[in-house]
């Protein structure tokens, strides 16, 4: 259930195979006795060098001799003695529900686990497929290793159940929001990601503009929030047979497309439009095509997400939104790790990161007729 993804055990595997380790113990691991005998110090000199206390009790050339002499053995701390020492582990726990199957789940974890391992601490993760009997039980064994805090995130941004058992540790949310509002949460500035797309559109002349795609979720309905309040600033109110709701998937996008654009002369028809996410754009883009309609000549297409291996490689490459999941991963292990080491619960606030502009060739001036 439970992957290691990071941290400290690697590092110190790699110290155990030294030759010197292994003579020095005869069994592998080097430990601090031996680190003491080869520095020719005690026992407590290398403890001082290795908690941290050995300024005032140990002179400089002591600490160098016994630094350099773990070095040769291969010798690492310990990190759970150690974490056991300070009542931490320096483990923290991640739990999602769909790791396996999200192509963002890479950057939400990569942030996360980098931001940890600044922090000294390793990431245990575990993927609970969505079924809440497996989020109990997942945080229920992490917090029977006695991690140092949960990380808890979805792939997708909603309001979620809270895991039994998440209020007994320092918590936050990642890309989701609390049923309850009691946990911290960091999710994406999804109504400003909507404004930033209509405004892509209008700073380059669209005055007819559609949306396509969407589903029954937040990140649909804060996106189009967004994209009307920016349109409304400039006096454009969207028509409602323009925003044309058909899933968040490829064929989609195509449907919606062509809907809004086959058989509408061409003075009618919509010349920018949004789409709720880069698989619905790769369907839009699609349509256009089949219609001859060029992109983005005749018709500027705004994606969202940067959908990796996706976005930059549609024809033409997509103008997009892109959703900050490695930055939401880094923003909540960094949260998660203020309130471990200061000992205090970050109040339930939810903190929303910007969506940023990944400009490429889909969007250009409104055509002049």
């Amino acid at each position: 259930m439970i992957n290691r993804t990071d941290g400290w055990g690697m590092k110190a595997a790699d110290g155990m195979g030294s030759a010197e380790g292994k003579r020095a113990t005869g069994s592998g691991r080097p430990t601090s006795r031996d680190v003491a005998r080869l520095a020719g110090v005690s026992h407590t000199a290398v403890s001082f060098v290795f908690n941290g206390r050995a300024e005032g009790n140990l002179s400089p050339a002591t600490q160098e001799r016994i630094r350099q002499a773990a070095v040769q053995l291969g010798y690492r701390p310990d990190p759970v003695a150690r974490g056991l020492r300070r009542s931490r582990t320096a483990v923290i726990g991640l739990v999602t529900d769909e790791i396996a199957s999200s192509p963002f789940a890479g950057r939400l974890l990569r942030g996360a686990m980098d931001t940890a391992w600044a922090g000294e601490h390793l990431v245990l993760t575990v993927d609970s497929g969505g079924d809440p009997a497996k989020e109990d039980a997942a945080v229920a064994e992490l917090l029977d290793r006695r991690v140092d805090g949960i990380i808890y995130a979805a792939m997708s941004l909603r309001r979620v159940r809270i895991p039994e058992g998440l209020h007994r540790t320092h918590s936050v949310l990642a890309n989701c929001l609390p049923e309850d509002d009691s946990l911290p949460a960091v999710i994406p500035a999804e109504r400003a990601g909507g404004r930033t797309a209509a405004r892509l559109l209008l700073e380059q002349g669209h005055r007819r503009v559609a949306l396509v795609g969407g589903q029954d979720d937040i990140a649909s309905a804060e996106r189009l929030r967004g994209f009307r309040d920016a349109l409304r600033a400039e006096g454009i109110t969207v028509p409602r047979d323009r925003v044309v709701r058909t899933g968040g998937e490829i064929s989609g996008g195509y449907q919606g497309a062509v809907r809004l654009l086959d058989g509408t002369p061409a003075d009618l028809r919509p010349t920018g439009i949004f789409a709720y996410n880069d698989r619905v754009a790769a369907g839009v883009l699609h349509a256009a095509t089949r219609l001859g309609i060029a992109v983005p000549g005749d018709l500027s297409v705004v994606g969202y997400d940067d959908q990796e291996h996706m976005a930059a490689y549609l024809t033409p490459p997509l103008t997009t939104v892109a959703l900050p999941h490695r930055e939401m991963g880094e923003a909540a292990a960094r949260l998660l790790l203020d309130s471990i080491a200061t000992g205090r619960t970050p109040p339930a606030t939810v903190r929303r990161l910007a969506c940023p502009v990944i400009s490429r060739a889909s969007v250009g001036p409104a055509p002049i007729r």
